[in-house]
């Protein structure tokens, strides 16, 4: 009975060992749980071209598969074979903050997924129309607290890194604003352009492009430190506005049980193909960081990232409606 199951043991490892050898023997898909022209869209695009670049033989397609907040998406990833043909690459929304919005989500972000990296990160910058009288922090926090719930903070959605930023702000402060959700991130910049909201924590990848062309004015950042593309806007630590560190990120994960050696080569490809000389540079003058780090790594960021949102989201009283 002992050589039996030893000789099972073996066989397993050597057939694993094998799968692991000839991934990918077929396309890969790259789900992304959000409708084309994001930026999980277009990281996962760029993720892709790469990673088929450097793995001989290999083919990697996107499947842009949308709703409910980025949760439908991350259940059908989930439901996938661990067999390294089905791959997430999202946004936080899914991982740390669809699940405690969202009512019978069908997976667990704890315990359904295995964490592969968390490719780039980006801040948010507060910003507001070129023509507004608002020309600093200052003098938002100044109207804030003579208008309480007054002036309007638009936002991607309930729910959204805009939206969640904004909430904390207000509770950071002691301050409260209007919060305006849209269905995306496209009918925000319509309406601040158009001077129809007067505000919002805008991913800095999103708002950059305006910002230079002078049509939106930045305020202050919620990064750790000043960004190389907006050098001359504060970040809200320094403005003594403490506890908003807050960046939306972009991640890279798989159904539970992807084979080990899967995950590294995976992993590998990963980190070389966002530091590519014809990559890592654009994704920088767009205000990603790039982050690159371990499943490790990744897997104890989501848990601290989990327990944030949800304390924010429960005090709060934020709901997907």
């Amino acid at each position: 009975m002992k050589k039996l199951l030893t000789a099972l043991l073996l066989g397993t490892v050597a057939a694993t060992s094998t799968l692991a050898d000839a991934w990918p023997s077929k396309p890969v898909t790259l789900l992304v749980p959000f409708p084309p022209g994001g930026s999980s869209d277009s990281i996962a695009r760029t993720l892709g071209a790469k990673l088929q670049e450097g793995i001989p033989g290999s083919s990697f397609v996107i499947d842009n598969k949308g709703g409910a907040g980025g949760t439908i998406g991350m259940t059908a990833v989930k439901r996938a074979a661990p067999d390294g043909y089905t791959i997430a690459v999202s946004s936080l929304g899914p991982f740390v903050i669809g699940p405690h919005l969202m009512k019978n989500v069908a997976y667990d972000a704890t315990k359904d997924l295995d964490y592969i990296s968390v490719a780039v990160q980006a801040p948010n910058v507060l910003v507001v129309p070129a023509a507004s009288a608002h020309k600093s922090m200052a003098d938002v926090l100044a109207y804030l607290k003579a208008n309480p719930g007054k002036m309007s903070f638009a936002s991607s959605g309930n729910g959204s890194s805009d939206h969640i930023t904004a909430e904390l702000f207000w509770q950071q402060t002691g301050t409260s604003g209007l919060h305006i959700p849209y269905k995306g991130g496209g009918p925000v910049m319509t309406d601040l352009l158009g001077n129809q909201v007067e505000s919002s924590f805008m991913n800095i990848n999103t708002a950059l492009p305006q910002i230079k062309a002078g049509k939106l004015r930045a305020l202050s950042i919620t990064s750790a430190k000043r960004s190389p593309v907006l050098p001359d806007v504060p970040t809200l630590e320094e403005l003594n506005i403490k506890g908003l560190q807050v960046y939306s990120w972009q991640a890279v994960a798989a159904p539970k049980g992807l084979p080990a050696d899967i995950k590294a080569k995976l992993h590998a490809g990963i980190v070389k193909a966002l530091n590519a000389p014809d990559v890592k540079p654009k994704l920088l003058e767009q205000g990603f960081e790039i982050v690159a780090n371990t499943p490790e790594q990744f897997t104890a960021f989501q848990a601290a990232e989990f327990a944030r949102w949800k304390q924010v989201i429960t005090e709060r009283k934020i709901t997907a409606d």
